[in-house]
Formats: C-alpha cells, structure tokens, sequence
C-alpha cells in the first residue's frame, strides 16, 4: 500500500490530479490539492501513480 504527500507549496492549482485520481485528490477553495485519501490501494493507488506522473508542479509524491 502506497502513501501520498503533496508539496501545497509547488501546486498550482491545475487540477489534473483531481481528473486522474478523484477519490483521491480533491481542491480546497482557493483551488489547491488535498488529499482525501492518504494511503490508497488497487485502482485508487493506480490513479495516484498516474496524477504523480501528470501533476505539471510536481507537487505528488507516492511514497511505497
């Protein structure tokens, strides 16, 4: 099972990690990304993989 951590520091509010991975991510009210789940596993930990890798701030880390 993976753990998830964001940068909210380096996120620019692009949101791409809420269209990959929505049970997941999600955006506070100025448009940043929290984490409604911190440690997903099968298709959730699949999609949080893939917002890491498209997240344009780099701002996801998966931690194994």
């Amino acid at each position: 099972m993976a753990r998830i951590s964001v940068d909210t520091g380096k996120c620019i509010g692009s949101a791409q990690c809420v269209l990959a991975a929505p049970d997941v991510f999600d955006q506070d009210d100025d448009g940043f990304v929290t984490v409604l789940d911190a440690s997903p596993s099968g298709d959730a930990e699949s999609a949080a993989r893939t917002a890491r890798g498209i997240c344009p701030a780099q701002a996801i880390t998966v931690h194994d």
